[in-house]
Formats: structure tokens, sequence, C-alpha cells
């Protein structure tokens, strides 16, 4: 498949708070990622499987992401108490996809605690013209064992994978930047953006909002 769910990423105010939500209020545990520099961000992971998972992220550098996209973007969607933030796929093609939507390609990486090196290649995620309701997009470029949803987590839930996205927005438009993609993804009516997710757990999904 050319495009599919690879991480949902939610907004926070504090790392280690909404870690210790999510842990206790939906038994997913998350494991440290990094800072992201040239955004003025960081985050954590809960990793879900081989090629998913959530993201947490906050701000860490309130002036460095004062002055970016995604740093404002952030903000913004914490203005009021964490929440969803973005949905990202995974993009076989994704060379293909930045020329088609007129995106910028900007490669990134960072070394993991044993020396890996993780690396990826993202399009649209700072794009001022990607509105909270469609995705950005990922190819990831280094070990495959090295995908942060690959890494392993004591979920008290159970939790194995992303089961579908709920998303406030047009439903056109979104098949239209995704090129009529399918993917577990369903609309609703409200402020664009992602609004929930469901999460598969053997005793049922898991529904986070």
């Amino acid at each position: 498949m050319s495009l599919r769910i690879d991480h949902v990423v939610y907004a926070v105010r504090d790392l280690d708070a909404a870690a210790a939500h999510f842990d206790g209020r939906h038994g997913l545990a998350s494991t440290p990622g990094g800072v992201h520099p040239r955004w003025g961000t960081g985050n954590r992971i809960i990793p879900l499987g081989d090629a998913r998972y959530l993201e947490l992220i906050a701000i860490v550098d309130p002036a460095v992401a004062a002055s970016t996209v995604l740093g404002r973007a952030v903000a913004d969607r914490i203005a009021h108490g964490d929440r969803w933030f973005a949905l990202c796929l995974a993009d076989d093609e994704i060379d293909a996809t930045a020329e088609r939507l007129g995106l910028t390609l900007e490669p990134g990486s960072r070394t993991l605690p044993d020396g890996r090196v993780l690396g990826w290649r993202g399009a649209g995620i700072d794009d001022p013209r990607r509105t909270p309701d469609l995705p950005f997009f990922i190819r990831w470029t280094g070990e495959p064992d090295a995908h942060p949803g690959a890494s392993r987590a004591p979920h008290l839930s159970g939790a194995t994978d992303v089961a579908w996205v709920e998303i406030a927005g047009d439903a056109d438009r979104f098949a239209a930047w995704t090129r009529d993609a399918s993917l577990p993804v369903r609309f609703v009516d409200g402020d664009p953006g992602v609004v929930a997710v469901g999460v598969t757990t053997p005793d049922g999904e898991l529904v986070i909002s």
C-alpha cells in the first residue's frame, strides 16, 4: 500500500503529566522520544506494533516554537487543553505525493540510545496550507526495527494497533489530498481536526477523544 496510518499526534502542555494520564486512564505506556530543535518541540512515543504508534508532542522551547509554523500550530491546539493534533500517513511514494501537492520534502534523523539511526523524510507537517483535518506524510529511511512503533511498552490495556481515526473536516478534500486512499478514517461535523482515535485491545476498541 502506498498510504497507511503511521501515527497520530496528541498535543499536550506537559509531556510527563500527559504520559501519566495516558497510562493511568487508558492503560497506554509511553517511552521517551526526543527533542525537535528546529521546531522547539519534544515528544514521547506510545508504540502500538511494528509500524504504528501514538505520539505525545509538547513545546519545550517556547521561543523557537513561536517562530515556526509547527510550533505555533501546537501552541494554538493546546490553548484550551491537551487534544489531538494531526494524523501522519506512511507514504511509499512520498516524492510523487510531495510533487502532486506542491509540498517540500524535509529529511530528518535522530540517533537512538543503542546507536542506531532513526531517519525519515517528511512532507506537509509544517506547511501552512495543511489544515488540521489533513494528514502529513512520512517515509522512514532508517532500519525497520528502529521505527518508533517497533519498541516495546508495558500497556496495561494490551493495545496493539490503531483501529480507526475520526476527523472533523471535509471528506472530499481529504480524499483529494490523499488521492482517494483506502484508510480507516471517518468524518464528523465540528472544528477541523482529529477528534478521536480507536485503539485495538484484547477487550475491544479503546476510544480516546
